[in-house]
């Protein structure tokens, strides 16, 4: 009989020299994720932090909609970059957090613009009055 050879029936199997459990029914094989249930995504590294993908999203609303909420995404952006810097591995998410706040940096400089376009605009209307 052969070492790789199953015992007989009723023979117990000798303990494995390496102290480790032979893979059987209900274990993972090596190399495999956790058994996760049904529904729900495994978890690898470090979870986002709550706040980001929000600054993501007003990031991107204050660039094409509404310039007054870029200065939020790039005020709240700051602040939660640097809790995620804070927390040593623990809050992931900071890529997300931060292309939101660069998202309200652009936007907060564009509502600017608008602004100073808005006044000059102003201004020679009522130049051009005050000569009629």
């Amino acid at each position: 009989m052969s070492d790789n050879a199953p015992p007989p029936y009723g023979e117990q199997q000798p303990p494995n020299p390496y102290g480790q459990q032979a893979p059987g029914y209900g274990q993972q094989p090596p190399g495999q994720p956790p058994y996760q249930a049904y529904g729900q995504q495994p978890q690898y590294g470090p979870r986002d932090h709550p706040q980001a993908t929000m600054i993501l999203v007003l990031g991107i609303i204050g660039l094409v909609a509404c310039q007054v909420l870029s200065v939020f995404a790039w005020v709240m952006g700051n602040k939660v970059v640097k809790e995620i810097d804070a927390s040593g591995g623990q809050l992931g998410g900071r890529s997300t957090a931060n292309a939101g706040r660069i998202c309200g940096i652009v936007g907060t400089v564009l509502l600017g613009l608008s602004l100073l376009l808005l006044l000059f605009v102003i201004v020679i209307s009522f130049a051009s009055l005050g000569t009629a």
